[in-house]
């Protein structure tokens, strides 16, 4: 099954972007996912292509029009969850990504301007969702990171199935740090216990410095749930038990 990406936008040139290289654009090429970007501008309906409008009450900027946004919407629908990007959305979760990326597509619509006329999340099954506490110039870059969350989680795209279990958000936690060679640069070495060949140690250390890091660097993850795990990430204890076994 193909994951199928759509998305609408005034600016559709600039997809693919970022998706065209890297793992999502071999993956791209390989049929693994398709992603179609329509202009919300072929959707107006005045000899000057007005998607916009201003304010109702007043203010600064201008609004995107709910009818303009609907027939662009209901060009596409097709069961598909809808995702508006905007800065009033839900903050976007590697929980709803899998959730996503197990489906048969995504289809979203990316804000512009001062934003979306509300009456088109009333009229229309669109799920606010934003990518962070900071305003874009429009939701396309939005858009283009879900998407690579979710692209790299279809299968084949990583590999390796398990190449995903252990890193950040996935355990609630912030992912431990990481180490390649040379052993010492600049008079700092890689942690004994990673040199150590003991894998349960090895795991052991890994779950504590993800606990410690995510204490200093989001406590809010460990408020949001509840506290840390004691118990190392089930990946970890899967492949001690396998090396044991060997």
């Amino acid at each position: 099954m193909t994951f199928r990406a759509s998305v609408l936008t005034l600016y559709p040139d600039m997809f693919p972007g970022p998706l065209g290289a890297s793992l999502a654009g071999k993956a791209l090429e390989q049929g693994v996912w398709s992603l179609d970007a329509t202009n919300i501008r072929d959707f107006a309906t005045d000899k000057h292509r007005s998607v916009d409008d201003t304010p109702a009450g007043g203010g600064a900027g201008m609004v995107l029009r709910p009818d303009v946004l609907a027939a662009a919407v209901d060009q596409v629908a097709d069961g598909r969850p809808m995702l508006a990007l905007t800065p009033r959305g839900a903050p976007m979760t590697q929980k709803r990504v899998r959730e996503l990326a197990a489906g048969e597509g995504v289809i979203m619509l990316c804000g512009r301007f001062e934003g979306f006329d509300e009456r088109i999340f009333e009229a229309r099954a669109l799920e606010a969702v934003s990518v962070g506490d900071y305003v874009l110039s429009g939701g396309e870059l939005g858009a283009m990171a879900i998407l690579d969350a979710c692209v790299r989680l279809l299968p084949g795209v990583m590999g390796a199935p398990s190449s995903g279990e252990e890193e950040s958000f996935e355990t609630g936690l912030l992912e431990y740090p990481h180490y390649t060679r040379p052993v010492e640069w600049e008079g700092r070495t890689i942690p004994e216990v990673l040199r150590s060949g003991d894998h349960a140690k090895i795991a052991a250390w890994r779950h504590e410095r993800a606990v410690e890091d995510t204490r200093l660097r989001r406590p809010d993850l460990i408020e949001r749930h509840g506290g840390a795990s004691q118990a190392p990430p089930s990946g970890a204890r899967r492949r001690d038990k396998e090396e044991k076994k060997k």
